[in-house]
């Protein structure tokens, strides 16, 4: 097969189709003009795949493809997106299975999330995806299923496989030199970002106020979910009466989780305070290895003295990393309480290679991308305050360490992107032989309009 490198790299975007476009009958019309607005264009056992769901997706696919790389055909996305329902079925008959409490968590998890993004407001969900929250989330799971699946039988296939730079050198001297994918200019850029601490009369009052509400649940003059929906600043769960969903172990705040498995289902705890503010906690249920709670949120404000007091923290370890008296990857490790980064030596990393090197599109935060026009290579900025869509006010540094000017693939300077496309080489004819012998299993049928995409034929 060929083109198997988009098989999971648009996994995402097919989740989004399905959410905006899925359907569950064959055909929709138009009550006026009988317009058929949607057709099946294949059929894989049980599984079906809809007209509607490939044109979304290959817009998708145009609009964020990788720089630099071929953007894939109409029949590239068509033939992924029949592997996955290849993989689905097959994965049906091999018996690799995802749990549902595996699909629950991560469908509740991305739910809150698209929640938060639109401010909690059910009407604006409506608004933009035309569905109640029930049904956009029945959606979600729906989908993440299909994806989750596709994700374990493609880890099943490709297992074991891995890269050496010998292939790298190989697959690079492969490339015809006119043919040599062209780089627009990548930078280096890291952060230290520190969380003003609130001052201790601020977190007491947040206390008190939760406690209060804490004391009409006992006296039974409101309930829980209402109480969230009129008070809780987590914007995803409010919605939801404050509900989270389940998760696992591990996967909240330590202390959020410490206190949840420690009530009894239906018991509600004293405010306790995580990195994200104050919680009233409720134990709906567990199931295993997994817990649904619900919460309410209040986040207290830092004063403006405790923002200065931040700045002034950064300051002064900036002037540390400028006099050469510790590097500024380690004092990022040590000190920066931004997880997604910190680890990384402070340094954003591009999410489709993990190379610290990055379009400046990466970025897609306009503040960054303007401080950047106005930095020298090198330097560091004083202390910027800026808001952390769940956590507040926050201050960080940057640290311009790098640019790279506009260029002809190399080995020197494009050495992680090139083992990236070595492996998706890789992975493509690993996925090639495997469906030579997996579509023997199933009942395929394809629409004749897919038929010059050659998609059966041995490649």
């Amino acid at each position: 097969m060929s083109k198997f490198k988009v098989l999971l790299a648009f996994s995402c975007m097919m989740m989004t189709a399905s959410l905006l476009f899925a359907q569950e009958e064959e055909k929709k019309t138009t009550p006026a003009t009988g317009q058929v607005l949607d057709r099946i264009v294949a059929k894989v056992n049980n599984y079906i795949l809809l007209e509607s769901d490939v044109q979304k997706t290959y817009l998708e696919a145009i609009a964020s493809s990788q720089q630099g790389f071929e953007a894939p055909t109409r029949c590239d996305i068509f033939e992924s997106m029949l592997i996955n329902k290849l993989m689905v079925a097959k994965a049906e008959i091999d018996s690799v299975v995802v749990s549902d409490a595996e699909v629950m968590i991560q469908a509740d998890q991305r739910f809150n999330m698209m929640m938060a993004q639109l401010g909690g407001d059910e009407n604006t969900l409506v608004e933009v995806y035309g569905k109640t929250s029930e049904q956009l989330k029945s959606e979600i799971t729906d989908a993440l299923r299909e994806q989750m699946i596709v994700q374990r039988m493609q880890g099943k296939i490709t297992e074991g496989l891995t890269v050496s730079p010998a292939e790298v050198r190989r697959f690079f001297n492969s490339i015809p030199k006119d043919s040599l994918p062209f780089f627009s200019a990548e930078v280096t850029v890291g952060q230290i970002v520190r969380k003003p601490e609130v001052n201790e009369k601020a977190k007491t009052e947040v206390a008190n106020f939760l406690s209060g509400l804490k004391q009409q649940l006992m006296d039974g003059t409101s309930d829980f979910a209402t109480l969230a929906r009129q008070y809780s600043q987590d914007p995803g769960s409010a919605i939801q009466g404050g509900e989270l969903g389940f998760f696992r172990r591990g996967e909240l705040a330590p202390e959020y989780e410490a206190t949840s498995l420690a009530l009894k289902p239906g018991e509600i705890s004293d405010p306790v305070e995580t990195m994200f503010g104050f919680h009233m906690i409720q134990l709906l249920e567990r199931r295993g290895n997994t817990f649904n709670t619900r919460h309410i949120l209040i986040k207290p404000e830092p004063s403006e003295d405790d923002i200065k007091r931040t700045e002034r923290y950064l300051d002064s370890l900036r002037n540390v990393i400028l006099d050469g008296k510790i590097e500024f990857a380690k004092a990022a490790k040590e000190y920066s309480e931004d997880r997604e980064t910190s680890d990384n030596g402070g340094f954003f990393a591009d999410p489709g290679s993990g190379s610290n090197r990055l379009t400046l599109r990466t970025l897609d935060d306009p503040v960054l991308y303007f401080t950047l026009d106005s930095m020298k290579i090198g330097s560091i900025t004083p202390p910027m305050r800026f808001e952390d869509p769940r956590e507040g006010t926050k201050v960080r540094v940057l640290f311009y360490k790098e640019r790279f000017p506009a260029h002809r693939a190399n080995l020197n300077d494009d050495y992680e992107k090139l083992k990236a496309a070595t492996r998706r080489k890789k992975e493509d004819e690993l996925l090639g032989k495997w469906f030579v012998t997996a579509k023997e299993d199933v009942y395929i049928d394809i629409d004749p309009a897919y038929d010059r995409c050659n998609v059966l034929q041995d490649k």
